[in-house]
């Protein structure tokens, strides 16, 4: 059960409460409990898995297999990997994943990592990861629980690269605006796990992924930087990067990175690789997941429901101006939808860090700046990180109404990057703690007629 700690502060008036009643639907659909148990069966020594939609069905006949392992990291890696082990009891032989929030597992080892930037003790848990697909042969079964928030919590730097390197790369990459798949691009040739390399190291052994998507889109290849997933990115592309975006990375990068390009370091796997022939992913949730639970308790509420989109991308605080536009011309005119009406959409946005930043994320930017552009009473906007951690703060989010913050104390506060501080003034900030899960961003719009 999730749950809002400081709601009771929040419920200003009828549309605060509904946001966040959409808010908490969101979050307790994606969690991996409710996932596992609408996807997953294990009847009869049968593992039967079906993806999101519910139109695929794949079948694991557990009998066939002299052992079953669990690999695999995210912020959700553990809730997922608890589930499992009820699910296949003695079917499971052991395992091992990487979290940050982890859920008491009995049987998998839980290691812990650190999310944004990875840590010493992520790169140790990679490395046992690494060490159970090792030793999956020909006739095991291997599950990846792969969710948001693995690229980080599943270094494992490769070659001459150290921990300090793909630190100093990670921040580099977040703090300069580039995309989730420009950021993954460079992760993955830096690295002994992602890009497929999971799934070549478990070789020869069936390969089951198990995802939940924090990326627009559900690119496998992106989502946790595709520990098992085909990779077309190249480490002339990794280079493209740094290159665009004028990055000055440490030589030991820049130079693994060319000797790539020339051949002498190995390729991600590539889609035509043979090995994937054993290798299935199933997308078991995303952010789809938790926006369709929103709609229904909107639904519930008396309130018409539209999904803007699930792909949101761009610059929180420009993303957010146009949500606030589409609000305020529903209020007006009724168009696109007559209020009362709940907009939804989800996706991930970014912020391009100022370089005397303050403290926030890409969802109390997004708030903030819907907050100090909006001109009508009758919305009410809410964002949240469905993981619980927008940013490096201990905030999910934030929900606001016009006249919430003070316009020019909320512009200033952009400018700095320093959303945190100036919500937190307005009692604005939505605290969850760790949800157990991670699909990117949840936002909900509530418009009421205007007076």
């Amino acid at each position: 059960m999730v749950t809002i700690a400081n709601r009771d502060a929040l419920e200003r008036s009828r549309a605060h409460e509904v946001a966040l009643d959409c808010l908490v639907a969101g979050l307790e659909a994606a969690h991996p409990e409710r996932i596992v148990d609408e996807t997953l069966t294990v009847r009869d020594g049968v593992l039967a898995v079906e993806n999101a939609a519910g139109d695929e069905r794949t079948e694991y006949d557990l009998d066939r297999y002299e052992n079953v392992f669990i690999v695999g990291g995210g912020n959700a890696a553990g809730h997922l990997a608890r589930t499992l082990e009820d699910a296949l009891g003695d079917a499971l032989a052991g395992g091992v994943i990487v979290t940050d929030d982890p859920a008491g597992t009995s049987v998998v080892e839980e290691h812990p990592g650190d999310h944004p930037i990875p840590s010493e003790d992520g790169v140790e848990g990679a490395r046992r990861v690494l060490e159970v697909a090792d030793r999956a042969g020909e006739d095991d079964l291997v599950l990846a629980c792969i969710t948001g928030g693995g690229s980080a919590l599943l270094p494992a730097p490769a070659g001459s690269i150290s921990l300090a390197d793909l630190q100093s790369v990670t921040e580099s990459l977040l703090e300069c605006g580039a995309s989730i798949h420009e950021i993954n691009a460079v992760r993955k040739h830096c690295s002994a796990i992602k890009g497929g390399k999971l799934a070549r190291r478990a070789a020869p052994a069936t390969v089951a992924t198990l995802v939940l998507s924090d990326v627009v889109g559900d690119d496998l290849s992106v989502i946790a930087s595709g520990p098992t997933a085909p990779d077309t990115s190249t480490y002339a592309d990794a280079l493209e990067v740094l290159e665009r975006y004028e990055l000055s990375v440490p030589e030991t990068v820049s130079a693994y990175l060319a000797a790539g390009e020339r051949g002498e370091n190995p390729e991600t796997v590539s889609p035509d690789d043979p090995l994937l022939e054993s290798v299935r992913i199933h997308v078991l949730g995303s952010g789809r997941t938790a926006i369709e639970a929103a709609r229904e308790v909107a639904s519930e509420r008396g309130y018409d429901p539209l999904v803007l989109s699930s792909r949101v991308r761009g610059e929180a605080s420009e993303s957010a101006i146009t949500h606030v536009a589409i609000a305020e011309e529903c209020a007006e005119t009724g168009d696109p939808i007559s209020p009362p009406a709940v907009l939804l959409s989800g996706g991930e946005t970014t912020v391009t860090l100022a370089e005397d930043h303050g403290k926030g994320g890409p969802n109390q930017e997004f708030v903030l700046s819907a907050a100090v552009e909006l001109e009508s009473d009758a919305v009410v906007v809410a964002s949240v990180d469905t993981d619980g951690i927008d940013g490096a703060t201990d905030a999910a989010g934030a929900i606001a109404a016009t006249g919430d913050v003070p316009t020019a104390d909320g512009r200033r506060a952009l400018v700095r990057n320093d959303a945190l501080p100036v919500l937190e003034d307005a009692g604005a900030i939505v605290r969850t703690g760790p949800t157990g899960t991670n699909v990117n961003d949840l936002r909900v719009l509530v418009v009421d007629s205007e007076e």
